[in-house]
């Protein structure tokens, strides 16, 4: 018996939410069958409740005007779910729009659904047990979330004590129910899955990677790992003030190629959020000294859509304010406009880019609110004069800047706000201040302000909210991010060698075009250094094999970085050369781009690729698209920030960056994508002393976790995970009759014959070791995660060919021993190609019969055949797992209908399995029992049909055959004829939700018991004898329920008393 059942996981939860204020029913109660019917089966709103919340919360409006307002929720007008869904939040967050007769004349107003300024006058409601039939399918969730009978968050829960009913086959169910009740998601803003444990929540439209867990309760820190994650999710994210708050300011519904994507905010995102509008009421008041503060999100953690979300709850906190987005550069501008012109629904107005500084102050004049982008160029001033100091140098004299708008409820939002990117030291806090004086600022960084940075502070103020890097990795926000030195693995003569002095350091990216003569000769000298044919070719050729060497593991995208545009035309005429089938004159075609910006005076050779802001969006949209056969992008300085690529895992880095910049780019690495365990850096110019650096100012920012880490690391981890693996084959297996070690590397010198037999040996041997499967399968698994990263390093060329073979040994035991579910995504089965001779991969070792050394049988597995070539296997212990996985297999499927019989020959299996594991008996000898177990089942089926019985009816037959010999004197005729008489009773007087309402399941207590007691069934045996048929009507609800009708008004329980 189960120490901890579902059941009492979802009774804990109610209780959570009965303590945070939520009223509690149960969904049978409020059924059409119930004590306190509020619904019909096909009906997921609870009509009733909804229709007073409304009269409730708009007591202005007339009851006409609010019964429409019902009709327009509860209709749908597409037959797409997410569109329908898209227009219910719409709902939700902006009102119902309506109209009325008002005196004589036709007024517009809003019904709205939620009281989002005193959400303690809404209804908050948890129903468990609630069932919905669509389309004749019935199915009942966990767990629902009704906000004023609107079924706002469905809670799917598995048990955490139950190895096979993880989390993940929470998700699972719930993409089912997507499927079979969509109904229930017209309203949906929440989707959350867990096992009473561990809880991850999603949207709608979230894939699975993309279920997080909310990690704190009151966002000033994250809650103690100890505490249940479901129960810091309720108390956090789903309690009366945080719900409705999120539902209105932290959902967005972006589309892109016509499907729509459904975003909810992370804790961090929401918290900070929250914590940036108060601080900016401060700054923005009579008395506020302008300063809103910085936000510091370590890169990837989704600091664009922070900023969607502040400007989006700001806009109506302050009562519709201008917002003025500031980048540092047109890419930076064009991505961030992208991301908030998608939110337009959020922000409630349509951002708009100001094309020049006449077009900014333009559009800075109206009296209110506006949503503008600039960059910072478009502040600073013209120079009015040159004055000349000698040695052939000049210094600029720069004018005034002109004020723009003195009104005060502006706010200035900086994208990347110190002092790299914005040169505060030459002006820019003066400029902004002379053409905005009275407006506030607020920065949002991805990395640290650096503590010498004084002016940062005096333009934005103190640290809002810092979400560092390790905290990103731990919450799966961002993936680690590993370093890789190829400047030693790329054979250059000495002047070939790049060499960056700390002067030269200094230079930024847009430098490159600076009249610093000094500098503008250095950069000379290093980009013909730099682009030097030769050395080209070396990195050409270089940066083929290793990428293809990382697709082999893991497919996905890279970016390769130059100094110069120059230099990246170069390059791509290189690796074309190496690889002609990449290249493509087509935009939509072709595997790698060089992607800059240009202009026709430039030279012949960079006219192919140089491209207008459509063509390179376009571009963007085919590297960001995982399926799309464009792997590579080169580039210059485009992209390198607030460029979201998932599926990218590697960055080759060939121009000299430093701090800011280059902790951006290597960020390009960090998003979460599927099995993606890390991204990496490659390095041909030498940076390892500016991560150093950039390291070094993150720690002294009060930042956790480092930005790289050396692939070095990586790769002795991976020896020390290939150790542990290696070392198994030297143990000694439990019987010790088997001769102690197997020797794998043997493989590599059979015959291709010998080979393909070689991992069914490899996996009985580990079979037979203590706790052997699952210590290969998790420690492969490690394993095989650690070599994905650590390629191309040195190591993994040693061990591929090894890694390949405990894979292909893994493969075959969890083929043998495992359900045919399909494994997990967390199971990394890379299947490393052109590793194993062909006869390893080839189809004919696919299935677990072949595995396992046998013919596939085309006929039942019980049958006397296939027993017999079982017991016939030369690997007993292969035999031994997959003999038990077939019948745990057959077992199960009768467990769905026969609960007596399926326990005993459950009970039956577990003995000798636990025998086995005792050493009481051998391997043949256990499969001998096992072997004796099928004929018994085969021979239990085959006494169903002797009697005559169909499924149904000898199930009920075998809950009434107990061992007792006052049972046997009634005989099988009298026993089939109540087993038959029972089936026709249950079958004619179930209902929905019978199983778990307690007064219809009294009333079937009572006719079971008429029925034996009609029969003569001994009186002593009755009790339990009637529980155990109740038992199989449960198990048969399904089949029952789908061949009857619904209504409970049989006369044959209604006329049932006891005596």
């Amino acid at each position: 018996m189960a120490v901890i059942s579902e059941d009492h996981i979802e009774q804990i939860i109610i209780q959570e939410f009965i303590d945070l204020g939520y009223s509690y029913v149960n969904g049978a109660d409020i059924s059409p069958e119930g004590t306190a019917q509020e619904r019909e089966y096909n009906e997921v709103v609870l009509k009733n409740r909804l229709h007073t919340a409304i009269a409730k919360l708009n007591p202005n409006v007339p009851y006409e005007a609010q019964e429409e307002a019902v009709k327009k929720v509860l209709r749908t007008d597409s037959p797409n779910l997410f569109q329908n869904n898209y227009q219910a939040h719409k709902y939700l967050t902006d009102g119902v729009d309506v109209e009325y007769r008002k005196g004589d004349r036709i007024v517009g107003d809003k019904v709205w659904l939620i009281d989002y300024e005193n959400p303690t006058n809404n209804e908050f409601l948890v129903v468990n047990q609630f069932t919905i039939i669509e389309n004749n399918v019935n199915k009942r969730p966990d767990l629902i979330l009704f906000v004023n009978g609107l079924p706002l968050v469905v809670i799917e829960l598995k048990n955490a004590v139950d190895e096979n009913a993880t989390i993940h086959s929470a998700f699972n169910q719930l993409q089912t129910y997507k499927q079979t009740i969509s109904s229930l998601f017209l309203y949906n803003s929440l989707l959350i899955i867990s096992d009473g444990w561990d809880a991850l929540y999603g949207s709608l439209t979230s894939p699975k990677q993309f279920f997080v867990p909310w990690k704190s309760i009151d966002g000033k820190m994250v809650a103690d790992e100890n505490m249940p994650q479901m129960e810091v999710m309720a108390k956090g994210m789903l309690n009366k003030n945080v719900l409705p708050d999120l539902i209105r300011h932290y959902i967005i519904f972006h589309q892109n190629k016509e499907q729509i994507t459904k975003i909810v905010p992370r804790y961090h995102q929401y918290f900070a959020v929250n914590k940036a509008v108060e601080t900016t009421k401060v700054a923005t008041a009579v008395n506020g000294d302008q300063r809103a503060g910085v936000i510091w999100h370590t890169q990837g953690s989704g600091k664009s859509l922070s900023m969607v979300f502040y400007a989006g709850k700001l806009v109506l906190a302050l009562n519709n304010p201008t917002l003025v987005i500031l980048t540092d550069r047109n890419d930076l501008d064009d991505q961030l406009f992208d991301t908030f012109s998608q939110s337009q629904d959020l922000l409630r107005q349509t951002p708009v880019q100001a094309e020049n500084r006449d077009d900014l102050k333009k559009k800075l004049s109206v009296t209110s609110g506006g949503i503008v982008f600039t960059t910072i160029q478009k502040f600073l001033p013209e120079i009015i004069d040159k004055i000349d100091i000698g040695e052939g140098k000049t210094k600029n004299i720069k004018g005034q800047f002109e004020q723009l708008s003195d009104r005060r409820n502006i706010v200035v939002i900086a994208d990347e706000a110190h002092r790299s990117q914005y040169d505060f030291m030459d002006g820019f806090a003066k400029h902004m201040r002379d053409a905005l004086p009275n407006a506030s600022f607020i920065g949002f960084t991805g990395t640290p302000i650096e503590n010498t940075d004084k002016n940062t502070q005096a333009v934005f103020g103190e640290y809002i909210d810092v979400y560092d890097i390790q905290q990103a990795v731990e919450d799966g926000a961002t993936v680690r991010i590993f370093y890789e030195n190829r400047l030693a693995k790329i054979n250059l003569k000495e002047e070939e060698k790049p060499r960056v002095d700390a002067e030269f350091e200094e230079l930024t990216e847009n430098e490159e075009l600076s009249d610093k003569q000094s500098l503008m000769s250095k950069w000379g000298r290093l980009e013909a250094i730099v682009g030097n044919e030769h050395r080209l070719d070396l990195i050409a050729n270089d940066i083929v094999k290793h990428f293809e060497s990382r697709n082999e593991v893991l497919d996905g995208k890279a970016m390769i970085v130059c100094m110069s545009r120059r230099i990246c035309v170069d390059l791509y005429a290189q690796i074309i050369k190496i690889r002609p089938d990449w290249h493509s004159d087509d935009d939509a075609d072709g595997a790698i781009k060089v992607v800059m910006t240009g202009s026709s005076s430039d030279p012949l050779s960079f006219q192919p690729h140089v491209r207008n802001k459509a063509k390179r969006k376009a571009l963007g949209e085919r590297l960001k698209d995982p399926k799309d056969k464009l792997k590579i992008a080169i580039v210059r300085d485009m992209w390198l920030t607030g460029f979201d690529a998932p599926s990218m895992h590697t960055l080759y880095i060939d121009k000299p960056m430093q701090g800011h910049n280059l902790m951006q780019a290597i960020a390009r690495v960090n998003r979460v994508y599927k099995d993606k365990a890390g991204g990496l850096v490659v390095d041909y110019i030498g940076i390892a002393n500016d991560l150093k650096r950039a390291l070094a100012l993150y720690t002294d920012s009060g930042g956790k976790g480092k930005p790289a880490f050396d692939q070095d690391e990586a790769a002795s981890v991976m020896m020390g995970k290939y150790e542990v693996v290696a070392q198994m084959f030297s143990e000694q297996p439990t019987d010790k009759t088997v001769q102690k070690g197997l020797n794998y590397k043997s493989f590599f010198s059979m015959s291709p014959k010998e080979k393909l037999y070689f991992p069914i040996q490899g996996a009985n041997y580990v079979l037979g070791l203590e706790n052997g499967k699952d210590r290969f399968i998790n420690a492969v698994t490690e394993l095989t995660k650690s070599f994905a990263i650590s390629v191309p390093h040195p190591y993994t060329i040693d061990i591929r060919d090894e890694v390949g073979l405990f894979q292909a040994i893994k493969a075959r035991i969890v083929k043998v021993t495992q359900s045919g579910k399909g494994k997990s995504d967390e199971e990394i089965e890379t299947a490393i190609k052109q590793i194993l001779s062909d006869a390893i991969v080839s189809d004919e070792v696919i299935d677990i019969f072949d595995a396992a050394g046998i013919k596939k049988p085309d006929i039942s597995i019980l049958s006397d055949e296939f027993l017999a070539e079982v017991k016939g296997m030369t690997h007993k212990n292969l035999a031994l797992e997959l003999l038990k996985k077939l019948l745990k297999g057959e077992i199960k499927t009768r467990t769905k209908v026969n609960l007596v019989q399926s326990k005993k020959f459950s009970e039956m299996l577990d003995s000798s399995v636990k025998n086995y594991q005792n050493n009481l008996i051998t391997s043949a000898q256990v499969i001998d029992e096992m072997i004796r177990l099928a004929k018994e089942i085969k021979e239990a089926d085959r006494r169903g049909e002797d009697l005559g019985l169909d499924f149904r009816e000898y199930a009920f037959y075998s809950a009434l055959e107990v061992n007792d010999n006052s049972v046997a004197v009634l005989g099988d005729e009298i026993l089939r004829h109540i087993a038959r008489e029972l089936v026709d009773t249950i079958r004619r007087n179930t209902s929905i939700d019978w199983t778990v309402r307690e007064n219809v399941q009294a009333k079937m207590r009572l006719a079971v018991k008429k029925i034996l007691r009609k029969h003569g069934y001994p009186p002593d045996m009755e009790l339990k004898a009637t529980e155990t048929v109740l038992e199989q009507a449960k198990l048969l609800a399904n089949d029952f329920s789908s061949n009857s009708t619904y209504n409970m008004n049989g006369d044959d329980l209604g006329m049932v008393a006891e005596p």
